[in-house]
């Protein structure tokens, strides 16, 4: 399993990954699930996936191999739309081709999502997420984050902070609690993280930063929000109906 987040708000983007993959308790890995595509000054597209192993990682080895061939690819279409449609097409073609293989494919659940997002020059930032079956939703100012794989313990940290004019200092803060609380109750997330901001209209190259279990911020964030939540704990009243 894995958990991914992505954000587009009115100051930029986040975008940010786990790094654990298994196939039961005693076969667990580290993979990185954040793939950058950039020419900078001109776009930054980034992609973040969790489902198959083997279909993600065709999928990128794909779209990485058609950036030397003639036709579209990520450094080459005119809109962060377009970039959604070839993932999706990609994504489907390699599933469709897997899950094809007659007997060889029975049981085996070949699905994935990606969220891609980026910026193009010409057009605004803009976050997608791309389905197993190759159709795709865009992120607005209502929806403004998304997120893939083990999502639910991380919910309603993002929900209840996180909205299209938070900051990225905000949204940095909010997601790596979401990955805190992820990673307590679900052993199928892990460290390291993946984390990259991208500021609006910057056209910068890409600085991803890794979070380990060393990363002197991260451990703080975790030992202040438990530290708080009991304070908060400890402060609400108890009931009355029961003595």
């Amino acid at each position: 399993m894995t958990y991914c987040v992505a954000m587009r708000l009115r100051a930029g983007l986040l975008f940010a990954s786990d790094s654990r993959t298994n196939a039961g308790v005693d076969h667990i890995a580290t993979f990185r699930k954040m793939s950058i595509f950039e020419t900078p000054g001109e776009r930054l597209i980034t992609l973040l996936n969790a489902g198959n192993l083997a279909t993600t990682q065709s999928v990128l080895s794909l779209l990485r191999q058609r950036l030397h061939q003639d036709g579209p690819h990520l450094l080459n279409v005119p809109s962060m739309y377009q970039a959604a449609e070839l993932l999706g097409r990609t994504l489907r073609e390699v599933v469709e081709r897997d899950a094809g293989s007659g007997t060889l494919s029975q049981g085996v659940d070949f699905g994935a999502n990606f969220l891609v997002g980026g910026q193009i020059r010409g057009e605004p930032p803009r976050l997608f997420h791309v389905y197993p079956q190759g159709n795709f939703i865009e992120a607005t100012e209502d929806t403004p984050y998304f997120q893939i794989g083990e999502s639910k313990y991380g919910k309603p940290i993002i929900d209840r902070v996180i909205d299209f004019d938070s900051s990225l200092t905000e949204a940095t803060k909010c997601t790596l609690i979401s990955f805190d609380s992820t990673i307590r109750s679900n052993l199928s997330v892990g460290l390291p993280l993946d984390l990259l901001l991208y500021r609006t209209d910057s056209l910068a190259p890409a600085q991803p930063h890794r979070v380990d279990g060393d990363d002197p911020y991260f451990n703080r964030l975790r030992r202040g929000w438990g530290e708080g939540l009991r304070r908060v704990f400890a402060r609400l009243p108890d009931e009355d109906w029961f003595r």
